[in-house]
């Protein structure tokens, strides 16, 4: 007799589904996601809110160079120049921004061509609020991404910096998590219930057809399913990397979406002979919350490391849908997150979607902590233009809504599997615990602090 069983697991980011059938020789992974194949182009959110995947049709690499030629002409010589230490007057920036009665250029839109945040340093004797981190000229790719010429990595971009800013303001509450998650609906679950239930002994590994025919039948019957992002709005770019970077990890894990680097998918590592019936895998992407090295006084703070981990946890579910811990956990599962952890750096290089991940755990870290240390009280900062809606919009994309269901089969083992995990959740305050913090050997970060001289000419608001 054919055994079956379906089972829903809520978790803080993302709902997790899984299914196990008893029987056939076959591994299904399945996710949140459209579509199936390799999804190097990033994804498009439609008006409806329907996440999709779009392709590169950049192969040869020819619009590419076409396209950093042209930036290279159109960018002012000293904007253009690469550098490994640039720095950004928040104070000054906003100056410059109210002087032009809210016109923002490309240089403010893409804060000089800043890569990463590495430092932020307060002066409370001149009222200023410095971030400062490697930056290039920039220009955009096939995939519509704004990257640096020469590195490829993803620019800074100012609405994203809002975003953050304002998720930890002068004044109020500071933002507890930002994350995403994907949830299927009562009504796909009962349709896909419903289809299990129907398939039979029927699965064959020597019968592509009806191999074909579960895949199928798996996505239409649990159909679209729901974006929830949490602490930003939805209509964000910030928000639409999030369920990006999510759902694209997923892809990798479950073989549809080649890493552009070596790493092993979860599907090539399982072995169903292992993985218990009423196990569930869950993949969600964390900050690294060591992270974070400070003077002695709070006045400067550096980021440190790769600022991205990916965590893996399992649970054993019961008939009756009670969660306990599984004590040991999924090996290929675990190898999986390990190997992605690892490689985060090179992935980062390779696709600026994790790149730009890590830029928006840096931006929330950067903002809780310009909070907590009262930055804003210290040079009389009150963020009246970085934190208005009004005057720098930040709501601009499609709100993702929802997601189609992505499904792979692959014959081994003895189980029919279907696992999801995981999500995006960040929360900075973590990483400014005590015990998280870094020492600061040699007075490093303040002597970087102490070296920086502001003495800008008027409108300008950056400097190398």
């Amino acid at each position: 007799m054919l055994s079956r069983s379906l089972v829903l697991r809520r978790v803080t980011w993302m709902a997790v589904l899984a299914t196990a059938v008893v029987a056939p020789k076959m591994v299904f992974a399945q996710i949140g996601g459209g579509g199936g194949g390799i999804g190097g182009g990033g994804v498009v959110v439609d008006a409806a809110g329907v996440v999709r995947l779009k392709s590169s049709a950049d192969q040869s690499g020819r619009l590419t160079k076409e396209q950093q030629a042209a930036a290279r002409a159109g960018l002012n010589t000293k904007a253009a120049k690469r550098t490994t230490m640039r720095y950004v007057s928040l104070k000054h920036l906003e100056k410059a921004i109210r002087e032009k009665n809210g016109s923002i250029t490309d240089e403010m839109r893409y804060l000089a061509g800043m890569l990463r945040v590495r430092y932020v340093f307060c002066y409370p004797d001149s009222g200023d609020i410095v971030i400062a981190g490697p930056a290039e000229g920039w220009t955009t790719d096939p995939a519509g991404r704004v990257i640096g010429i020469s590195s490829g990595r993803p620019v800074i971009r100012l609405d994203d910096l809002c975003v953050a800013l304002r998720a930890f303001p002068p004044s109020g509450s500071a933002t507890k998590f930002i994350g995403c998650s994907i949830d299927p609906t009562k009504e796909g679950l009962a349709a896909m219930q419903r289809f299990l239930h129907s398939i039979g002994a029927g699965a064959d590994p020597r019968n592509p057809q009806r191999t074909q025919f579960i895949v199928e039948g798996l996505q239409s019957n649990l159909g679209l399913q729901t974006v929830t992002v949490n602490g930003v709005s939805a209509k964000t770019h910030f928000a639409v990397v999030m369920v990006e970077a999510d759902y694209r990890m997923k892809l990798i894990g479950i073989g549809l979406e080649k890493p552009p680097v070596k790493l092993v998918s979860w599907v090539d590592r399982a072995n169903a002979a292992q993985i218990s019936r009423n196990a569930l895998a869950r993949w969600f992407f964390t900050p690294d919350y060591q992270c974070v090295r400070t003077n002695s006084d709070g006045t400067a703070m550096e980021l440190v490391g790769d600022g991205v981990k990916l965590i893996g946890e399992d649970e054993m579910v019961a008939a009756s849908g009670q969660r306990t811990d599984a004590g040991q956990g999924n090996k290929a599962s675990q190898a999986f997150v390990q190997a992605f952890t690892k490689v985060y750096s090179e992935l980062a290089d390779k696709s600026p979607v994790y790149a730009e991940l890590r830029n928006l755990i840096d931006l929330s870290v950067m903002a809780a902590y310009l909070q907590q240390h009262d930055f804003y009280g210290k040079a009389n900062w009150k963020m009246e233009v970085l934190g208005d809606e009004n005057t720098i919009a930040t709501e601009t994309d499609n709100a993702p809504k929802q997601v189609a269901t992505a499904v792979n089969a692959i014959w081994k083992g003895h189980q029919l599997l279907t696992p999801v995990g995981g999500g995006v959740t960040i929360n900075p305050l973590m990483a400014l615990a005590p015990e998280k913090i870094l020492d600061d050997k040699d007075s490093k970060v303040s002597q970087a602090r102490d070296k920086v001289k502001i003495e800008l000419a008027k409108g300008r608001w950056w400097w190398d």
